[in-house]
């Protein structure tokens, strides 16, 4: 990689982390629009620094269709926001599908129950909004999986995602807490941060010296 790529992906990563500092800080204040702001600008800076990575399309393709979930969901077009966070784990799954280092069976068991105790904890709350959340935490469900076999930077990555959307799914269902929201932002900056560079870490291990600097 060249010197002056690796340096604008640097930037452009303290950028992330800078916006992410922003995020959370603003949820704690309660500074509207600086929340709003500050959202919407993390995908767009991690799908640029993940260009610099030479991360594969359909993992771009993720990044995009999260940053247009997080601005969907600061409008009223809230089953647009679900649907393009959908269509990202949607990418994400056939990124980690289509070159998993081990599958574990044990991983996939241990998600499911997850998944089912989640859903039975929260379903009673959510009301009309039980199966749209079910399904989704369905999908989110296997990208953990998927990202799990691939590698465990990816896992833990997904791990932080579902854990940040249980955490929505808490409030939609009425059980609210204090410091959710900064929590939320936390988890799932992270979470996608490490589901990227599980991916683009992989890929230099496996080009070898074609990528070392």
């Amino acid at each position: 990689m060249k010197l002056g790529r690796l340096a604008r992906g640097r930037r452009v990563l303290a950028g992330f982390w800078g916006a992410t500092v922003v995020q959370v800080a603003a949820i704690v204040i309660d500074a509207k629009i600086l929340k709003q702001s500050s959202k919407v600008t993390l995908m767009p800076l991690l799908w640029q620094w993940s260009r610099t990575q030479d991360a594969p399309p359909l993992l771009q393709a993720a990044l995009l269709a999260s940053a247009a979930g997080d601005l969907l969901l600061e409008t009223d077009l809230q089953l647009a926001g679900i649907a393009a966070f959908a269509a990202a784990h949607a990418c994400y799954l056939a990124v980690f599908l289509s070159n998993p280092a081990q599958r574990s069976w044990r991983v996939l068991a241990a998600y499911a129950a997850l998944w089912a105790a989640l859903i039975a904890v929260l379903s009673p709350g959510l009301g009309s909004q039980r199966i749209p959340v079910a399904a989704y935490a369905l999908l989110l469900t296997a990208t953990a999986v998927a990202s799990r076999w691939h590698n465990t930077r990816s896992g833990l990555g997904a791990a932080l995602f579902l854990v940040s959307d249980a955490l929505i799914a808490l409030r939609l269902a009425g059980r609210d807490f204090p410091g959710r929201g900064a929590l939320t932002m936390s988890t799932y900056a992270v979470g996608q941060y490490l589901l990227t560079s599980g991916v683009t870490t992989k890929q230099d291990d496996l080009t070898g010296s074609g990528h070392r600097r």
